[in-house]
């Protein structure tokens, strides 16, 4: 398998497929011309799949082949080289940085004699959140371009004797694609939450019930309690500075929880001069300093949080940083979602609601694929059943969880 510096060509019988090892294999016009890459998109702007985010991991080395990331970028094209379409792909040696846990599938597979990794990982590095991983070209056919993504996957999956292909946070349309290419349907769970045309963070709460406004409105009083105060910086506000002390608190939490932190202190200098104005960070300062942090990116209606960190304890502070102030932001701005990031029943209490995730699977043998299958179907039915349980379970006041019900089955 060639996991070298150059791009190399796979063909199929209706179009090319290229395998580019690099974000550099593409020009940023061509880049642009995809959907959701841009705020000029028709599908909406998804920051994380700007050419700005996907080569800053990159060229920082943050996803690279020493780091278990080497770019394996699908170039679908006519036979002249014009762009179709794409899909951001990585061979993979491991399963570390993306949040659609197959752990058990690699431990079952080798343990019966087979070679799980390498694998090939169609997604963003480090980030779980949803969005187009099929991406279409301005003024293609939309289905057809998917489609053929689709068998592109396959096809370079196969070519390159990997053991699967991944396709993870998986919008509606490319799901469906997907599912009729044979590639197998997984689901999990996250808390968004959703701006009804909210004008102010008061105005929100008076859809809670009474018990759980009272908690809310003391925990964030307490979160400020000594003497702290919260700033939002975006674009020129964010200095290398601010930079420098934003990636301590990351790589305090990040040591902490994960033993080695995926981000280096090279990639926030390439966003920050890059793509400043997609960025919010909400910083906490006490004593003239900040002592807290999280960053966070802004699309065309949704508002993402990324990573937060600390380097002084307060309570409730992480609470008020990473999912008060960004519904404070997102009422400010007229976004209409929050998406905080993987898992965390705790922020249901904070006005999130359960919304269901999707992936798509693709796995070359048989006898995995038929043991994937059982597990997936079985898996489903339970995020289900815990989804639902979760709904019943809101703090919204009980006139309001027929809404809250439409709210999440927009994201299913």
């Amino acid at each position: 398998m060639d996991q070298g510096d150059n791009e190399h060509d796979i063909g199929t019988a209706d179009y090319a497929v290229r395998v580019a090892t690099g974000m550099g294999a593409f020009t940023a016009d061509e880049w642009e011309r995809l959907g959701g890459a841009t705020r000029n998109s028709s599908d909406g702007y998804n920051p994380f799949l700007s050419h700005a985010f996907l080569s800053s991991l990159e060229e920082s080395g943050c996803a690279t082949r020493r780091s278990g990331w080497q770019g394996h970028h699908l170039r679908l094209e006519t036979a002249d080289g014009a762009l179709l379409g794409a899909v951001p792909c990585y061979v993979k040696s491991h399963s570390q940085g993306e949040y659609v846990f197959d752990h058990g599938w690699a431990d079952a597979f080798e343990r019966a004699g087979g070679q799980y990794y390498p694998k090939l990982q169609c997604s963003v590095p480090f980030t779980p959140v949803t969005g187009p991983r099929l991406l279409v070209s301005r003024g293609q056919d939309r289905q057809a371009v998917k489609a053929g993504l689709a068998m592109a996957v396959k096809a370079v999956t196969e070519k390159l004797g990997v053991s699967s292909a991944h396709l993870t946070f998986l919008p509606q349309a490319d799901l469906d694609v997907l599912e009729a290419s044979g590639f197998l349907h997984r689901t999990d769970q996250q808390f968004h939450f959703f701006n009804e045309g909210f004008s102010s963070y008061d105005e929100f709460l008076a859809t809670l019930a009474s018990r759980k406004r009272k908690a809310l409105k003391k925990e964030r009083r307490e979160a400020l309690a000594s003497g702290i105060s919260i700033d939002w910086l975006t674009g020129s506000d964010i200095t290398e500075r601010v930079w420098d002390d934003f990636y301590a608190f990351y790589m305090d939490t990040g040591g902490r929880k994960w033993g080695r932190p995926y981000l280096n202190r090279t990639f926030f200098s390439l966003i920050g001069e890059r793509m400043a104005d997609d960025i919010l960070l909400v910083m906490a300062k006490r004593n003239g300093r900040y002592v807290a942090g999280a960053i966070n990116f802004i699309g065309s209606d949704a508002l993402y949080g990324r990573n937060w960190g600390c380097i002084e304890d307060h309570p409730f502070l992480h609470f008020e940083v990473c999912y008060h102030q960004a519904i404070d932001f997102a009422i400010d701005k007229g976004l209409k979602v929050v998406e905080a990031g993987a898992q965390g029943e705790h922020k249901l209490a904070r006005g999130y609601r359960p919304v269901t995730t999707h992936s798509a699977h693709y796995i070359a043998h048989p006898g995995l694929r038929r043991a994937v299958a059982d597990y997936l179907e079985r898996e489903r039915r339970e995020v289900a059943r815990t989804s639902e349980y979760l709904e019943d379970h809101t703090p919204f006041r009980k006139d309001e969880l027929q809404v809250s019900g439409q709210a999440s089955s927009k994201t299913d």
